[in-house]
């Protein structure tokens, strides 16, 4: 677990980490978690930010983010399995969260929670926008400078400069 403080600029330089690779000018506030404790592997770009309370675990998956992103307050990134990539200049508001994974629920003989899960990973393309709280769910893609508004859930991609809300997300507009 690593938990860099306020506004250090180029951790990569200053400390060893295992797997998690940090590019330069990202402002990393107090409370934010980066973690990969099933192994997994952490690479973030330059000139991003990642606000207070922000977590990013890998449980053995990968977490990929380009530059210039924000990932506001309390926004929780999964990077199971198959992983997350996210682009450049994406903005994702505060109480998010992505997860790369679905239990399997087939059996009834066993606990859903014993009968494993399915990957398909998850990717975020450049010039997206996710409103606060949203959750993006496996096997997504939202395509570049698509808009996600507040609340929504996303369970099936979205394409290039779409606007999608609700719960599930649904088509509104073309930007």
């Amino acid at each position: 677990m690593f938990n860099p403080g306020l506004g250090y600029k180029n951790l990569q330089s200053k400390y060893k980490l295992k797997n998690i690779f940090i590019g330069s000018n990202n402002r990393i506030d107090d409370f934010v978690i980066f973690e990969n404790p099933l192994s997994g592997t952490i690479s973030i770009g330059n000139g991003n930010e990642f606000r207070i309370g922000s977590l990013l675990i890998t449980n053995g998956g990968s977490i990929k983010i380009g530059n210039n992103c924000s990932i506001n307050p309390y926004t929780i990134i999964y990077g199971h399995g198959k992983g997350v990539v996210i682009g450049d200049n994406v903005l994702i508001a505060a109480h998010c969260v992505i997860i790369p994974a679905n239990h399997k629920f087939d059996r009834k003989d066993i606990p859903i929670k014993l009968q494993g899960e399915n990957y398909k990973g998850i990717r975020i393309e450049d010039d997206v926008w996710i409103g606060a709280g949203c959750q993006i769910l496996d096997g997504v893609t939202i395509g570049k400078g698509a808009i996600v508004a507040a609340g929504s859930v996303v369970n099936k991609s979205v394409e290039s400069y779409t606007i999608v809300g609700g719960v599930p997300a649904k088509f509104i507009k073309k930007r």
